[in-house]
């Protein structure tokens, strides 16, 4: 492996930094100046308690200085900020430290990958986590590195997946404790999910829980056997490339001691006569003891998946008073297009309610398990497979008791499966024959011939699609009832994070290019700026020497604001 670190100038900035050690992250809180982990704090609420920025003044927002990334492409990451030094990933798995007020380079590592990676959906990486004076990062050939946070040099790298069958870590880790926790993708290319928790002074690995799980382990029997003389292909070995990848970070309860964490989709995707049953733990969140890994529980948002519904979003942890009752919730908008609550210490489901057009299911039955209502040939699914929500974070503001999601809206689409032999190293594992749909205004049911679908993934500068292909909202919604209090409209649809603040500011962006402040209580637009490309991340907000700054990436540039 090659590896070389750049060093390009160390400031006494750097050796004035304090150290991070477990207690800090547990205390995040305690410290707003910063952005200690990926979700903000181990409840991964995405809320800031800095106040300086407020509805009354945000208009007054400028420019304070930015960062242009050497490397083109979708830029995930979310910054770390630590003392007035701000930490950040770049693609494909570059690190470099900036002095968070000024925007300057103090070094970049540069992690070389091996030639043989795969991965499905560009070569992203959502960000690290520190621990004491260490950064660590996952990388795309399935590794992790730990890197000094003052030199920018490496101190060890553990191999955690092999890369030629199709494994990559594109995940920000999650530190706590001892350890440094992450999580395998590389769903559509058939590979077999895991989180694992590594020592992060030697990065030995600790242990490993199977998103899949094998022959005697808890699960296994939701392979189930396929039927003697099957009408279509069925995979007797499905659950040995039966995907469940990781590629968003996950939340940690101290007072339990549990890790929650979102499992993606069942591989092949589409296709799911050739694996019979629930496909467990695919399309699930697991609660996992930190010490040992092993499952405490777990919930199946949507059994037996057919749709790419990966639940992969963010878990959000939260204390809250349930119709009438205190309860320690866990919060999750899935891309299934269903908000719910569960209690996070036993997993019992508590609310299952659509924020977006769903009709896969149309409700749960007394064990809170979807009822499926597969649509006839012909005939749109709702959601559409890039979801109602995806990868980018919700926020929960403790003072609104709201949670916000940026959602895709009205979007549906025509499945169609097809049989997939696995191949070797999972290249194209999808197996599906699928087509977006945009519906007739007088007539729902039937498509527009030729009409223009809303971009996938990513787009190109000009709009050429109609509200009829969907749209994009920010919503608030009550987590006693799943009912939103209010929605923002966009025309575009969003692929950027929520962040809320205690001055209840509520800041996002878009596909359209804007970074947006809204009203978190009403919803209402208080300011935005033009950054010239979509913006594909979470933004963070911190402190330097009493000032606040706001940070947003769009296209190939981190821009940072701030008050004159």
């Amino acid at each position: 492996m090659l590896i070389a670190a750049l060093v390009t100038l160390v400031s006494f900035h750097l050796n004035a930094q304090t150290p991070v050690p477990p207690d800090r992250l547990l205390n995040s809180a305690k410290e707003p100046q910063n952005w200690l982990t990926y979700g903000g704090d181990y409840f991964s609420n995405r809320y800031s308690t800095l106040t300086q920025i407020t509805p009354a003044n945000v208009k007054s927002l400028g420019l304070a200085w930015a960062y242009q990334s050497p490397t083109s492409g979708s830029w995930e990451t979310t910054p770390l900020v630590v003392d007035g030094i701000m930490y950040l990933t770049q693609r494909p798995n570059d690190v470099v430290a900036l002095d968070a007020v000024t925007g300057r380079a103090f070094w970049m590592y540069r992690y070389n990958n091996v030639n043989e990676i795969g991965v499905c959906c560009g070569s992203n990486n959502r960000g690290l986590a520190i621990l004491g004076d260490t950064l660590f990062m996952g990388t795309l050939d399935a590794h992790v590195v730990a890197i000094d946070t003052k030199s920018g040099l490496p101190l060890w790298n553990t191999k955690v997946g092999e890369s030629k069958n199709g494994y990559s870590i594109t995940v920000a880790p999650l530190a706590v404790k001892d350890r440094i926790i992450v999580g395998l993708g590389g769903g559509e290319f058939g590979i077999r999910g895991a989180i694992a928790a590594l020592d992060a002074q030697t990065g030995k690995e600790l242990w490993r829980f199977n998103a899949i799980p094998g022959p005697g382990e808890a699960g296994h029997e939701t392979w189930e056997p396929c039927p003697p003389n099957p009408k279509t292909y069925c995979d007797s070995d499905a659950w040995t490339h039966g995907g469940g990848s990781v590629w968003v970070t996950g939340s940690y309860d101290s007072a339990l001691n549990l890790t929650y964490w979102g499992l993606g989709n069942a591989a092949p995707d589409y296709n799911g006569d050739q694996r019979p049953g629930d496909n467990l733990y695919a399309a699930s969140v697991v609660a996992l003891d930190l010490d040992t890994g092993k499952l405490k529980w777990h919930y199946q948002f949507t059994p037996h998946d057919v749709y790419d519904y990966d639940s992969v979003q963010v878990p959000v942890l939260a204390d809250i008073t349930f119709q009438g009752a205190p309860v320690k919730a866990l919060m999750w908008a899935n891309r299934n297009g269903i908000f719910y609550v569960l209690d996070r210490a036993t997993g019992k489901f508590l609310l299952g309610k659509p924020f977006a057009k769903v009709n896969w299911m149309s409700g749960f039955d007394a064990n809170g398990r979807p009822i499926q209502t597969p649509q006839p040939p012909g005939m749109p699914t709702y959601p559409a497979i890039q979801g109602a929500s995806n990868w980018y974070s919700p926020s929960y503001s403790p003072r609104t008791k709201l949670m916000y999601v940026s959602t895709w809206q009205e979007q549906g689409q025509l499945y169609g499966a097809v049989p997939m032999v696995y191949p070797e190293g999972g290249r194209g594992f999808g197996g599906g024959n699928n087509q977006t749909f945009v519906p007739s205004p007088d007539a729902p049911t039937k498509a527009i011939p030729g009409a223009p679908a809303i971009p996938g993934l990513r787009r190109g500068p000009i709009n050429n699609w109609t509200d009829a292909a969907g749209h994009g909202e920010v919503l608030a919604i009550d987590p006693n009832s799943g009912e939103a209090k209010w929605r923002y409209r966009m025309t575009d649809v969003t692929d950027t994070g929520v962040l809320t603040t205690a001055s209840d500011l509520l800041i996002t962006g878009g596909r359209e290019g804007y970074l947006q402040v809204l009203d978190a209580r009403t919803g209402v637009l208080l300011w935005k700026a033009s950054l010239g490309a979509q913006m594909v991340n979470n933004s963070i907000t911190y402190a330097v020497n009493g000032k606040q700054y706001v940070s947003a990436i769009a296209g190939l540039t981190l821009f940072t604001f701030a008050l004159p």
